[in-house]
């Protein structure tokens, strides 16, 4: 959602001025010249921030920021004055000002002031709402169907042992959800859960981030670090995209699985640690040690029990939960309360290459645009409109020698950007998927698409 900026100040060329660089930075405003008027856009208008000059012509700034904080206490307030002194500004920092700017002011530095409130409400959103996921008894695992409420069983059993994980399954199936389901139903539940992407980070950055390293151990190590191990002690690490870790990190994770110790990088100190791994991959690990990318003795160590999440469309039956579940997480944000039927049918239909993220994006995105209080199907992206392909659309020559499936769609999608003329949404369109599944899928197979 776009911030919204309000503006209160009743010299008309500063809020013309104001108005123009904050539309320019993309923000959305709405301005007022008196403090009275201020305050019922506040209300109605419930911005992201406001910027208040102290001196208005029928109230004072002081006054406004007392009941504008009265009305919204975790409102982001911005005092600007020309008159300013240190008990001013002190004055309002105690009733709740964010921030205190006198003018004239740099127009940088205020703009650097508003995107760091905003960036904090934005975290301390996804705070509260990842510590509302965490409270329920499975996280965030919404479902009805067979296959996964076998799944819902077999972490509950899992829960309680320390035994490594290993949670296998397309992009966008779940794979942390059901890693935080098993650690919030462990008796690690209290300690840490500390998650990393092993695919995010190159080989040094990711043994510093694992290991953590010493003052000195490398250029730019200017104090010491604390590795993701260290601050998961007592409670689980989860390890993504562990398919993608080097021979060489995978070595020394396998130690730590082995031993329970390590040392940070540059240092000689050997550090004990009690952590439950949990691993997950989209890739087939199985593949990957017969090509010599993956040690088997360390896929024995995590695959002591391991847990395959379906992809959206074996689990259709779960697609109105689903639904669902996202139009609460974002109608109070967008004013958004119910999806219709012809809709849900577009959805129940579609056969969700990027899985429940895809759906989850596509929820928020017909939420952003959806005018009433009812998601139709206009609002929905045009692909959930194209017609799904059968198995017999699809004419292949089958030798009987077999065929490589990674093969086959690594052509398939090279054909499709020859024939758009390297257009990817013609691309996509034409492998009846979405242009992100697209951008994964190349990626995948390293095509370029420049």
């Amino acid at each position: 959602m776009v911030p919204k900026i309000l503006i209160i100040d009743d010299e008309e060329h500063m809020c013309w001025a104001l108005d123009r660089a904050m539309r320019q930075e993309g923000y959305q405003t709405e301005v007022a010249y008196r403090g009275r008027d201020g305050l019922n856009l506040i209300r109605e208008e419930s911005p992201s921030l406001t910027i208040l000059d102290l001196r208005l012509p029928d109230m004072d700034g002081l006054e406004v920021l007392k009941e504008a904080k009265a009305i919204n206490p975790k409102l982001p307030i911005i005092m600007l004055t020309a008159h300013g002194t240190i008990e001013t500004a002190i004055e309002a920092m105690k009733i709740g000002a964010a921030d205190y700017i006198t003018k004239p002011f740099d127009l940088e530095e205020l703009k650097l002031v508003i995107k760091q409130n905003l960036l904090v409400i934005q975290l301390e959103t996804e705070v509260t709402f990842l510590r509302s996921e965490l409270t329920g008894k499975y996280g965030n695992i919404i479902a009805q169907s067979k296959i996964m409420l076998d799944i819902i069983a077999l972490i509950e059993r899992v829960a309680h042992s320390n035994a490594s994980v290993l949670i296998t399954g397309e992009s966008g199936t779940g794979k942390e959800v059901a890693a935080v389901a098993i650690h919030q139903n462990s008796p690690r539940h209290n300690k840490p859960f500390i998650p990393i992407n092993c695919a995010a980070l190159p080989e040094q950055l990711l043994e510093s981030e694992l290991f953590g390293h010493e003052r000195g151990a490398f250029t730019g190590a200017t104090a010491r670090k604390l590795g993701r191990f260290e601050l998961a002690d007592k409670g689980t690490i989860f390890l993504d995209e562990i398919a993608e870790m080097s021979l060489n990190m995978q070595a020394k994770l396998l130690r730590v699985l082995q031993e329970k110790s390590f040392e940070r990088v540059g240092g000689t100190e050997t550090l004990s640690v009690d952590v439950r791994v949990i691993a997950a991959t989209n890739r087939e690990l199985g593949e990957a040690i017969k090509k010599g990318t993956f040690r088997e003795d360390l896929f024995y160590r995590l695959n002591v029990i391991h847990i395959h999440l379906p992809p959206l469309r074996e689990r259709k039956e779960d697609i109105p939960l689903l639904a669902k579940h996202f139009i609460q997480k974002y109608g109070h944000v967008y004013q958004v309360e119910k999806i219709s039927l012809e809709a849900m049918e577009l959805l129940c239909n579609y056969h969700w290459p990027g899985n429940v993220r895809e759906l989850q994006n596509i929820i928020e995105r017909s939420a952003i645009i959806c005018r009433g209080n009812e998601i139709e199907p206009e609002h929905l992206p045009r692909e959930l409109y194209a017609p799904q392909r059968s198995s017999s659309d699809v004419v292949v020559d089958f030798p009987d020698s077999g065929i490589s499936l990674e093969g086959l769609e690594k052509e398939l999608i090279l054909k499709a950007l020859e024939k758009s003329g390297g257009n990817q949404t013609k691309a996509a369109q034409l492998l009846g998927i979405t242009r992100s599944a697209l951008l994964y899928r190349s990626q995948k197979h390293d095509i370029n698409w420049n």
